[in-house]
């Protein structure tokens, strides 16, 4: 999933110029003139007074959101509560898989709805932010960051009791990733190969935390909050410099359809006053995650 966004917004792009600006060759295509507007409604108006909203998050996605007993949960589905509340209408969660890349999601989710069975959402949560990004998707407004995303190093305290690791340590010593995501493609390049050996891939970082836990590796790297959610008393996590890596520190925000910008004024004003009051850090805090401020 990780990768799929990253790689849209250029951040992992194969040259230097398309890792700088993602939009410098891109030529923006018509905007479509007949998209199908939603049974769930859309403009700001409608949503108030039908009384609920729904928002796209992404599904089996902890600690972000998932279903736990049949209830949605985690970070992103209490900020969408608290964006909702502050609407005056409940919120309403259309669970959705990552698709190949970003652009295909907001396609899918925001702004026309997939080929079969699609459904569009009011608003999509954990969207990455890049300014250089939104040319490429002019269907859709970005804005409500609400909060930042960076990659880290998970490690057993017994196998580093002094130094915690860095990259160059797994030319040695083992370190669980999830499969294809940027982790592994790093590791997997880092050194010119050199740590490709000792690299292990796990389906999910859940079960890549798990290997960790289980003393199968030494270090497991990806996303800070999903490392911290997985810790156990016998592990720790830290964000060592990453030579090499273009952008190891993202923005999240959020997306609305471009037709509907006093939707998307509101989402925001949400948001701002969740951080300016503390909801938002607090989320993240109840989930024994380390909150990041967004840059807005």
């Amino acid at each position: 999933m990780i990768r799929s966004l990253l790689f849209a917004l250029g951040l992992l792009a194969a040259g230097p110029a398309a890792a700088q600006d993602p939009c410098a060759y891109y030529t923006p295509q018509p905007r479509p003139q007949n998209a199908g507007r939603d049974i769930v409604g859309q403009e700001l108006d409608v949503i108030q007074e039908q009384g609920h909203m729904l928002f796209a998050v992404y599904a089996d996605f902890p600690p972000y959101s998932w279903q736990q007993g049949g209830r949605p949960t985690g970070v992103d589905i209490e900020i969408a509560e608290l964006i909702a509340e502050d609407l005056g209408v409940d919120a309403r969660f259309n669970f959705v898989a990552a698709g190949e890349n970003l652009e295909a999601d907001l396609l899918n989710n925001i702004w026309k709805g997939a080929v079969i069975g699609g459904r569009i959402a009011n608003v999509m949560m954990r969207v990455p932010y890049d300014s250089a990004f939104s040319c490429r998707v002019e269907q859709v407004v970005f804005t409500g960051q609400y909060g930042a995303e960076s990659i880290a190093i998970a490690y057993d305290k017994a196998s580093y009791p002094d130094t915690p690791p860095v990259p160059a340590f797994f030319r040695f010593d083992s370190v669980a990733v999830e499969s294809d995501s940027i982790s592994d493609f790093y590791l997997a390049s880092f050194a010119g190969g050199q740590l490709a050996g000792n690299v292990r891939r796990y389906p999910t970082m859940a079960t890549a935390m798990e290997a960790l836990n289980a003393g199968e590796v030494m270090a497991a790297m990806g996303p800070l909050g999903q490392l911290e959610y997985g810790l156990s008393e016998s592990s720790a996590v830290h964000n060592p410099p990453l030579p090499g890596f273009a952008v190891s520190k993202w923005t999240l925000g959020v997306a609305v359809n471009f037709r509907y910008r006093p939707l998307s004024y509101a989402v925001d004003d949400a948001i701002s006053a969740g951080l300016q009051d503390g909801r938002i850090a607090g989320i993240y805090e109840s989930y024994g995650l380390t909150f990041q401020q967004p840059e807005r």
